[in-house]
């Protein structure tokens, strides 16, 4: 009897936003004490910054690390003249610095925000063979990227109902999807509780 070659792996990032996860309160005027350089769920997420001085209209933090395959991956998040929070768009699975372009107005935290993301398998060529989506309580859209949330192309999006524990089954025909440059699963935090993709 042939044995499949179809892997399964599951996706499941539901720990919340954490806006200190990366530098707690701090006036860095050059590289921040790191509190973290990972995230609580273990996938990439996007990072925020959040200020609590009014004088800091375009100051800057540069933020340094690796992205859902683990090359290195630069944003840069211009804070503004509010005490608010600014999020990045780009999605880190590891933060190793955070630097100021200067000393800010007052305290500033750094940590993570409500975008995910998670390789299949590496930037290894792939075919996907079907999916499991378990919705969240928040209806959105579940990319499947060829390549990275940064660089690459959204060849499909499977969209969640918003009813919590609701799944979503689909096989895909014949030979599958082809990600030749790589594949990653990129959503919104609420919209799924966990997400299965089936590849060979």
């Amino acid at each position: 009897m042939a044995q499949s070659d179809v892997i399964p792996l599951t996706i499941s990032d539901e720990n919340a936003s954490d806006d200190d996860r990366l530098v707690t309160a701090a006036r860095p005027n050059t590289s921040a004490t790191m509190a973290n350089t990972t995230f609580a769920g273990g996938a990439a997420r996007n990072v925020i910054v959040t200020t609590t001085g009014t004088g800091d209209n375009e100051k800057t933090n540069t933020i340094v690390g690796t992205d859902v395959f683990g090359d290195a991956l630069t944003e840069v998040i211009t804070s503004t003249g509010s005490a608010e929070a600014v999020a990045g768009t780009k999605l880190f699975l590891t933060v190793t610095s955070v630097t100021s372009s200067a000393q800010f107005a007052a305290n500033i935290k750094v940590g993570s925000g409500t975008l995910c993301a998670q390789a299949v398998q590496g930037d290894l060529r792939i075919r996907l063979k079907g999916l499991s989506v378990v919705s969240g309580g928040t209806a959105g859209d579940v990319e499947f990227i060829n390549g990275t949330p940064e660089s690459g192309t959204t060849l499909f999006k499977a969209r969640t109902i918003g009813t919590a524990n609701t799944t979503i089954d689909r096989t895909v025909p014949a030979e599958g999807v082809l990600f030749n440059s790589g594949a990653s699963v990129k959503y919104t935090l609420d919209t799924v509780d966990n997400i299965t993709v089936f590849y060979a």
